[in-house]
């Protein structure tokens, strides 16, 4: 093995992933007079899940309580949401959104009147409580987010700097001793995309924020940076993840072979949209006495079931025929994206497919975002509160990013002293192998396909025990050969991201098939 040089970097809070978790979690540390470095794999800061959120955050209605969004919450978790995540968020989470993002942050979002919110309703909500920014809420919350953390000389941003592991003692230390501590993490190594070195960053304490898995699957809303990351990550480091069997599928994507898996909001349902067969037969109220807007687990069923019955690849989603708003004026990124593939909204129904949103589960946190492993905080999709139970309500998940990012800046700043949990010369510097496979795309891209497709078949909306007893050997076996091919292969993005796909589909899979009761997002046949 060859050494690479040594080239690392020093914090109080290293914050990996640049959504709303990892922003809020280092403005806030900042502001508490900490140290803060916030790395993202992608050369622009802003790509991230945050960005590509449509509907918007759930705040607190004019004739809403707290009661009623803990009841909703609840009710569409299927029973299973943690009460202590479920009161955080709905007696607090409200007043941050107003004193974080508007008041701090300057978040624009869309107004009915001058001094008035305009509030929107969404699935399984009793009240209508959700701030949008028309419809690319996400990016309007992203994009303030970047230029107030822009302001503090005490935050540092590295852009195109994938995370390959966890920094963690004693695994990684050279000391004998070491193997008498507690784990804990003490940073990362990091890729520069830039120059193809890897770079040791070294922190007090690490929180991980880097965003969803949609990419696992053949049809997803997620970008192509959902890859897993932090849920493989946390594994290796040996924190503790739960749930990961409660994959929400989200049930209106655009259906269109250009069209990537972009998403349609559920605020079209919210205003009055329905969903039909081909034949323009609305179907919903067959299934939930809540219609169109029932849990997102139930309706992407109910869509799969009619796909399923009458031999059809989508089903329509219309808005047209149902309501007087203006649809061009309320929707204008959805209207726009769709004219694009020759669907006027205003005219015509959308074609509509499920396809992978959101995990319900991941790195196991406590109320403050504290992993099983010690130094270790995780905030966002990619941390599993308990809040969203078996079955994530709509809009809750950009609340739930901004509450446990601040919540863990404050608890890191509660604890903090000074002093560094880590000798730097017992981590040695990255190593390469001497001899370095060249890596061939078109394996990679089908080791992908590979991968995807099981889990779309196996692991999808409706699971069997055979289908993931399959899945669960398939992508195992997938899973030691990547190993073995990421031990010999150049270092690069796309080696990166395989390798830590593979590893959350092998645990989402082997989550799945460990739990044989259907509940929420996990539902069993």
């Amino acid at each position: 093995m060859k050494m690479e040089k040594d080239r690392s970097h020093y914090c109080d809070v290293l914050v990996i992933g640049s959504g709303i978790a990892g922003l809020s979690c280092a403005i806030s540390a900042a502001d508490l007079g900490l140290d803060v470095i916030v790395i993202s794999k992608e050369s622009s800061i802003t790509e991230s899940n945050t960005f590509y959120a449509q509907g918007g955050i759930v705040a607190r209605g004019q004739d809403d309580t707290p009661e009623l969004l803990a009841e909703d919450i609840i009710e569409a978790g299927d029973g299973i949401s943690n009460p202590d995540a479920v009161r955080i968020v709905a007696y607090d989470g409200p007043g941050m959104v107003e004193d974080f993002l508007v008041k701090k942050v300057g978040v624009s979002f869309s107004r009915s009147g001058e001094d008035e919110f305009e509030f929107a309703r969404e699935a399984s909500h009793s009240r209508r409580r959700i701030l949008h920014s028309k419809d690319s809420t996400g990016k309007a919350i992203e994009t303030a987010l970047i230029a107030k953390a822009a302001e503090y000389s005490n935050i540092r941003t590295y852009p195109g700097y994938p995370a390959i592991d966890l920094l963690t003692i004693p695994h990684h230390s050279t000391s004998p001793l070491a193997l008498y501590r507690e784990p804990q993490c003490i940073g990362a190594y990091v890729l520069n995309n830039a120059t193809g070195h890897v770079e040791r960053f070294f922190a007090s304490y690490t929180v991980l924020a880097t965003g969803g898995l949609g990419r696992i699957y053949l049809h997803t809303t997620n970008p192509p940076i959902a890859t897993g990351d932090g849920f493989a990550m946390a594994d290796r480091a040996g924190a503790r993840l739960i749930n990961m069997e409660y994959i929400q599928f989200h049930p209106t994507t655009l259906f269109h072979k250009d069209a990537d898996g972009f998403l349609i909001s559920e605020a079209l349902r919210g205003e009055g949209a329905r969903l039909k067969t081909k034949d323009g037969v609305p179907f919903m109220a067959s299934y939930s006495e809540l219609g169109d807007l029932a849990p997102r687990d139930e309706v992407s069923r109910a869509m799969y079931e009619e796909m399923i019955k009458r031999g059809d690849a989508y089903v329509y989603l219309d808005i047209a025929s149902y309501t007087e708003i203006n649809v061009k004026k309320r929707f204008p990124m959805i209207y726009q994206r769709c004219l694009d593939f020759d669907i006027d909204i205003q005219k015509v129904p959308i074609p509509v497919v499920p396809a992978a949103h959101y995990s319900c589960g991941g790195v196991q946190v406590d109320v403050w975002g504290k992993t099983s492993l010690k130094c270790l905080y995780a905030a966002g999709e990619v941390a599993a509160t308990g809040l969203h139970g078996a079955n994530r309500l709509a809009s809750t998940s950009l609340l739930e990013g901004l509450v446990w990012g601040i919540r863990a800046a404050k608890d890191i700043a509660g604890n903090f002293n000074g002093n560094k949990p880590y000798k730097e010369s017992d981590i040695p510097p990255w190593q390469f192998p001497e001899r370095v496979e060249e890596v061939d795309p078109a394996l990679i891209h089908q080791d992908w396909v590979s991968i995807k497709s099981t889990m779309w078949n196996y692991v999808g909306i409706i699971r069997t025990v055979r289908r993931l007893e399959r899945a669960w050997a398939d992508i195992g076996y997938l899973k030691n050969r990547i190993d073995d091919f990421y031990r010999r292969a150049q270092l690069v993005p796309m080696v990166i991201d395989l390798r830590n796909g593979v590893r959350t589909a092998r645990i989402v899979a082997e989550a799945a098939l460990k739990n044989n009761v259907s509940r929420g997002a996990h539902f069993i046949r």
